[in-house]
């Protein structure tokens, strides 16, 4: 049985660097394989990168994968270009067809499109919620990296989402 990958978009890969927390990602949902598309990877710049490739060649916890659409694929990849940037797009086009969970809180681009094609999809707040619950940071450090995160310019989710995960964690 084919294991189930966590795709990861370029926003989540900058929150956790941002919020210096990169190297716990993949432990937060050790059953599942971490992957980047190379469209992905081609949006990450500077120390971020740097970072990123220590995940990818040493620590090996992250998989760099080749993104090579064919067919009606290709044709989908093609039309939402139209209105995506090509990492977003390629990771919901590597997600619809190989079944796997897209990682991404960019949802004014994804949230429609995973909807309607069944792709289930985490965010950062996602991310830390289990990160708590499973108690690799505490609840003030997850708050931390939130104010740390926005602080460094980064966008997250919404404040509601915000409020949602700060009163999911007070478990």
């Amino acid at each position: 049985m084919k294991k189930v990958k966590i795709v990861l978009d370029a926003d989540i890969i900058i929150h956790f660097s941002k919020g210096q927390m990169l190297s716990i990602l993949p432990n937060i949902f050790p059953k599942y394989k971490y992957i980047i598309l190379d469209k992905v990877y081609e949006e990450i710049v500077g120390s971020i990168k740097k970072q990123l490739d220590n995940q990818i060649s040493l620590l090996k916890n992250i998989t760099l994968i080749e993104f090579k659409p064919y067919g009606e694929e290709m044709r989908e990849y093609a039309f939402l270009l139209q209105n995506f940037g090509k990492g977003e797009t390629a990771s919901m086009i590597y997600c619809k067809w190989n079944h796997d969970v897209l990682a991404s809180s960019n949802l004014k681009d994804i949230k429609t499109y995973c909807n309607k094609n069944q792709i289930t999809y985490l965010t950062t707040f996602d991310f830390l919620y289990y990160a708590v619950k499973n108690k690799l940071i505490s609840q003030k450090e997850a708050c931390d990296f939130i104010n740390e995160v926005l602080s460094k310019g980064s966008k997250l989710p919404s404040v509601e989402n915000y409020k949602v995960f700060v009163s999911r964690v007070e478990i």
